[in-house]
């Protein structure tokens, strides 16, 4: 859990200077902070529809660059490293490993390792369900037209002011919303991830394609049954020979809880590989992917900060 506490301790970060930026955007503040673009990986539904004008016309989103450049990053982790970004880069994911560490604590957790194939594809349904909708929605139901003018849009302009505001002055149906998630990943362990997350469902998908997994010799086995309850994705790795599942993130955690040498390693065309190695890859595709953008001039939005606060100003006030 360092990796990706160090990842949510720089979104916290990241989270507190576009504060200061908003404070200034609204007329708040006469102190200017510039906007971190990093925010923009927190709005992934304008990633998707900006990736699809890229594949259409070739135009990469001046409106939020590093939006798209953080999208594409965390796509080619999957197709790289597997699920690599939800388990060592994701926030959210490390929120909901503090919460089962409180429900394990406190008794609540239930590990539900080995669901029954019916159950299975009952709890996990509603995420694919969700990414079939955005998918369908935005790939197929929206015309290029239809998305180049909510790229353009007011709302989208401020998009990542909207998403600040939904944390910072939630409303009463968000609160409630939130709590029940919140209770769930204690009943149920790393349920957001494991049945709800539609970018997890996507990452999983991509990661089918990934030449990255942990593979299990039947030989050494001694069906102990440790790594299938280490999973954190409740996956029955003591019947698998390889975790070529979409629910496998690639942390190892089995590999770590064998007590046999060598049964379970983590390999990618037959080399066996360190079990940080998921770990390293998908941060540094992240930060190859940064400083790509920060030289070719696909980081930083071009809008100039005083049409940006006008808009914010109508959006929210002075």
């Amino acid at each position: 859990m360092a990796v990706q506490g160090a990842f949510t301790l720089f979104c916290l970060y990241a989270g507190y200077r576009f504060h200061s930026y908003f404070l200034w955007m609204t007329d708040k503040t006469d102190t200017f902070t510039p906007k971190p673009p990093s925010v923009e990986a927190f709005l992934p539904i304008s990633a998707l529809m900006a990736a699809k004008r890229f594949f259409m016309t070739g135009q990469w989103d001046t409106v939020h660059p590093a939006g798209l450049t953080i999208f594409f990053a965390i796509l080619l982790t999957a197709l790289l490293f597997r699920k690599g970004f939800c388990g060592y880069i994701c926030p959210v994911g490390f929120l909901s490993a503090l919460l089962e560490r409180l429900g394990q604590r406190t008794g609540l957790t239930r590990t539900m390792p080995n669901l029954p194939h019916p159950a299975a594809v009952l709890l996990r349904g509603p995420k694919y369900l969700l990414l079939a909708a955005f998918l369908y929605f935005i790939l197929i139901g929206m015309p290029l037209r239809e998305i180049e003018a909510f790229l353009a849009s007011p709302y989208n302009l401020v998009a990542d002011a909207k998403m600040l505001a939904f944390f910072t002055s939630p409303s009463r149906t968000s609160l409630i919303v939130l709590a029940a998630l919140a209770a769930f990943s204690l009943v149920l362990r790393n349920a957001w991830c494991r049945f709800l997350c539609p970018y997890g469902a996507l990452l999983g998908l991509l990661a089918l394609a990934s030449p990255v997994a942990v593979s299990r010799d039947a030989g050494r086995c001694i069906s102990c049954r440790r790594c299938t309850r280490a999973c954190p994705s409740g996956i029955s790795v003591d019947s698998r020979r390889r975790m070529d599942t979409p629910e496998c993130i690639g942390c190892a955690a089995c590999a770590e809880a064998c007590p046999v040498p060598d049964c379970l390693s983590l390999r990618a065309f037959g080399l066996r590989l360190p079990v940080w190695s998921v770990a390293l890859g998908s941060a540094g595709v992240l930060f190859a992917l940064y400083l790509w953008a920060v030289s070719t001039g696909h980081w930083v939005s071009d809008i100039p900060p005083a049409m940006l606060r006008r808009l914010h100003i109508m959006q929210f006030g002075g």
